[in-house]
């Protein structure tokens, strides 16, 4: 088979995906941030660039050289961890590469064989690889449904289901800007001594008290789980999985990916560290971007289109061609506007994901507004 004939399904899957308007292709940045996650502006902090710095100039490595369970155990890891635990009110914490990999990295070792793991159905991606990859059985329950949840486990514990519930929810959904009845879910956890594992990834350090996320009353149960990423509101990379001593020793032990993984650079848990201590030291930075998110919420109202209350505002647009040519347009006035695409939402369910950053201002939320509504080719 000659080297053309074997890259033929690839490039056939690729056609077809552009039938679809679905063709993913990679883009530079360029105007004005409605499309990262850098919802406290900390990317380029001045004060985490000068702690970095600070740690270079004393010996810090770039590389961590091995895993944690090798050579790679820095005290920036132990100190980031130990920082974290007593922010966010966990026992324990620990430093993953990234929040796929957190989440990829509990679900498939914490649930055990026998167990059964309840996911929101718009949860994460990286929540259902690790459900599916892992060894506990799976079920989808209906978005934001504590009731749903409830049955699911009434079901499987009828279907002579004996092991232990995992109910694996986001905080707040990163496509929809909405929040998980946080309330009604421990309390389901509770009545079924099941585990509710929260990703905090959109809600940390934008809410809650001092920013610890919207399950800060939950953290330091035995039965709560959460995640926490460091590359969004933070700024940097990385995340924290904040849970019961006994459960991240056990991550140490039987973890794969933690196990056989590099250990993150012992620079990025300095600058994770710092990230922290502006949380709690700028609280100012949370209410700027409350603000924003007052005034695009009251803008998007007025084209006639729902507030999520969040600074996650999804516009739906529905057809994917269209969705995409509304950002393209929106992109070439100076906004970064995002089209989003099945299958990371909902067949039927294309959309401009607005982001609001404290890389904007007032001014610029209004401007973005001012030119969706001379652009009539969505559907409100």
């Amino acid at each position: 088979m000659s080297g053309r004939a074997l890259l033929d399904r690839y490039k056939a899957t690729l056609s077809g995906l552009a039938r679809k308007d679905r063709l993913r292709t990679l883009s530079a940045r360029s105007g004005l941030d409605f499309a990262s996650n850098d919802y406290l502006g900390l990317a380029c902090s001045p004060r985490i660039a000068q702690a970095v710095a600070a740690a270079l100039a004393a010996g810090t490595p770039v590389g961590a050289t091995g895993s944690r369970l090798l050579r790679g155990n820095d005290p920036e890891h132990e100190a980031l961890e130990a920082k974290a635990a007593t922010f966010f009110g966990a026992e324990r914490a620990l430093f993953f590469g990234g929040g796929y990999v957190a989440n990829f990295a509990v679900l498939t070792t914490l649930p055990q064989k026998g167990d059964l793991i309840v996911l929101d159905e718009l949860i994460h991606a990286s929540a259902h690889e690790g459900a599916r990859t892992g060894r506990a059985e799976l079920v989808e329950a209906a978005h934001n449904d504590a009731g749903a949840v409830d049955d699911a486990i009434l079901a499987w514990r009828a279907m002579g289901g004996t092991g232990r519930p995992w109910i694996v929810v986001e905080s707040l959904y990163s496509m929809d800007g909405d929040r998980a009845p946080l309330g009604e879910l421990i309390a389901v956890a509770d009545r079924h001594d099941a585990f509710l594992f929260v990703d905090e990834a959109h809600a940390t350090g934008v809410h809650g008290p001092d920013g610890r996320g919207l399950a800060h009353d939950l953290e330091g149960r035995n039965n709560v789980v959460v995640l926490h990423t460091c590359g969004k509101a933070l700024g940097v990379s990385g995340a924290l999985v904040t849970a019961p001593t006994v459960l991240c020793d056990y991550l140490v032990n039987r973890c794969r990916p933690f196990i056989y993984a590099t250990a993150p650079s012992p620079l990025m848990a300095v600058a994770a560290a710092t990230a922290l201590d502006i949380v709690a030291d700028e609280p100012e930075r949370r209410e700027r971007l409350a603000t924003l998110v007052a005034l695009a919420g009251k803008r998007a109202e007025a084209l006639g289109l729902p507030a999520s209350g969040s600074q996650i505002l999804p516009i739906i647009v529905g057809n994917n061609a269209s969705a995409m040519a509304l950002a393209q347009k929106l992109q070439a006035r100076g906004f970064d506007v995002r089209g989003i695409r099945p299958p990371t939402v909902p067949e039927g369910t294309a959309r401009l994901r607005i982001s609001l950053t404290l890389n904007v201002g007032e001014h610029d939320v209004s401007a973005l507004f001012d030119a969706l509504a001379d652009e009539r080719e969505y559907a409100p």
